[in-house]
């Protein structure tokens, strides 16, 4: 993600925010957030919990959003969508679906 300017991020929030709102009119938006912390906390089987990995500094998370659509290709022209109002680039992944869920 490159930096933005401080006197940059209340456009691209707003512009961020102006392609949620679209997803939403859409149908397609599920859920989305920013990521608090980059360091994850593992809680194993029996509930200990430690530490997880530290982020590569090339590379960070700062949301992530949850969409459905009917093709990846949908997916991915939401993406880039996104990208263009965040000015940073998003990771396309493909999550199961759980009829249960």
């Amino acid at each position: 993600m490159d930096p933005i300017p401080q006197e940059d991020l209340p456009s691209v929030s707003e512009a961020s925010r102006r392609v949620v709102r679209e997803a939403k009119a859409a149908g397609a938006w599920i859920f989305g957030g920013g990521v608090q912390r980059q360091q994850s906390t593992i809680v194993a089987t029996d509930g200990t919990t430690t530490a997880g990995p530290v982020s590569e500094t090339k590379a960070a998370i700062g949301g992530f959003s949850v969409i459905e659509v009917a093709s990846r290709e949908e997916a991915l022209a939401w993406a880039a969508r996104l990208a263009a109002a965040c000015r940073c680039a998003q990771e396309v992944r493909e999550i199961m679906f759980d009829p249960e869920s």
